[in-house]
């Protein structure tokens, strides 16, 4: 346990916490059963110590903590922002309404898994220690107020964040993404013969166009990438933003790190023609799930992006026995290459009272929307 970690029935609570390395792997994995990759302590160290994440970037750590120099009970993965970008729960809206209304939007304390729409335990030990959960909602909303922020998010909770969340009363937001799963399927011909005829027709044609293009298709985990692999990986990946004119926020010494520290759990789908590597998806895995994370391509590619973030997914699905394959945030286009809608849930606390009840109404009426919008895409639904 960090030594400036005191116990909750002190006076004055801990100063939080500004480096993930001042925890152990162990001791920060050990809070959930399961963290996901998101919040793994690999994760969030290789974005410290390559430098994606930071005041510079706006993404400064700020990590409350409950428990004593024996024993840490709670923890969250807090930052403080001083943007919204790279968090996929949009909040542009409220920022322009509370700076209309003379009130800074920034900071703010966000408790998220950096640049990844992946739902997941954010309260790390809600599910073993609820007491423990509760007193570290409690410790955000006091760094809230005594550092004068607007706001705490808590974005893509799992579960036990929800009913501890619920209980604190803050405001609850939902949103769909569309995951793909796998109830016991043989090989991708037997996930095809369950769709209806049209979007069966539609997959075949997209992977036999890959095909007659020339492309050939190969993964790597972290134990068998190469420099060269990995300087694929990251020119892929800074192609996608520069493309859209964004600002990239990992970089190749994080994607080096995560090899090396994941090892078979990060993977690297290559899409090649002519035996040269031309595009590639960054994949991470744990026990019963796939992550599609990051693509892009160094050639002009028709079908490919497909063929590499979903289709060749869902086969190493199939392949090796997973379950889910979360391939990221929106696009409805995943409905009929057979990703369905899940809920995805975030919580807010606000400062202002006034502001509070006016993002409270405004949530109301984006529920209903996302209701309507829910029943438009249950008649998107490829399956016979």
């Amino acid at each position: 346990m960090p030594k400036n970690s005191l116990t909750t029935s002190e006076a004055e609570p801990p100063a939080p916490l500004e480096h993930f390395c001042d925890f152990g792997q162990e001791e920060w994995n050990g809070l959930a059963r399961t963290t996901g990759p998101f919040v793994d302590w690999r994760f969030l160290a290789s974005l410290e110590e390559a430098g994606c994440i930071g005041q510079a970037c706006g993404w400064a750590p700020c990590l409350p903590v409950i428990g004593n120099d024996h024993e840490l009970r709670a923890a969250a993965p807090a930052f403080l922002k001083s943007h919204s970008h790279g968090e996929f729960v949009f909040d542009w809206a409220w920022a322009r309404a509370s700076h209309g209304a003379g009130m800074p939007w920034y900071p703010k304390l966000l408790v998220a898994a950096p640049f990844s729409p992946v739902p997941g335990p954010r309260l790390l030990g809600a599910e073993r220690n609820r007491a423990a959960a509760l007193a570290l909602v409690e410790r955000i909303e006091a760094l809230v107020a005594q550092r004068a922020l607007s706001s705490a998010g808590v974005n893509f909770c799992d579960p036990h964040d929800t009913d501890v969340l619920r209980e604190a009363g803050w405001l609850e937001r939902f949103d769909w993404q569309y995951h793909w799963h796998n109830p016991g399927y043989r090989d991708f011909d037997d996930f095809l013969d369950q769709l209806k005829r049209k979007p069966r027709k539609n997959i075949r044609a997209e992977r036999r166009r890959v095909t007659q293009d020339g492309w050939r298709f190969e993964w790597k985990n972290g134990t068998e990438m190469d420099q060269g692999d990995l300087d694929l990986a990251d020119q892929c990946y800074q192609s996608t933003f520069a493309l859209y004119g964004n600002l990239p926020m990992l970089n190749r010494r994080f994607f080096d790190l995560c090899a090396r520290r994941f090892g078979e759990q990060f993977l690297l789908c290559i899409a090649s023609r002519d035996d040269q590597p031309l595009a590639s998806a960054i994949f991470w895995r744990d026990d019963s799930r796939l992550y599609g994370r990051y693509w892009g391509s160094l050639a002009e590619t028709r079908d490919v992006h497909f063929e590499t973030c979903y289709y060749q997914g869902i086969d190493y699905c199939i392949r090796h026995g997973l379950n889910w394959f979360e391939p990221g945030a929106q696009g409805e286009h995943k409905i009929r290459r057979g990703f369905l809608p899940q809920k995805t849930r975030s919580f807010h606390f606000i400062r202002h009272t006034g502001l509070r009840q006016a993002i409270a109404d405004w949530l109301r009426h984006e529920a209903n929307a996302l209701q309507d919008y829910r029943r438009h895409l249950d008649t998107l639904d490829p399956f016979a």
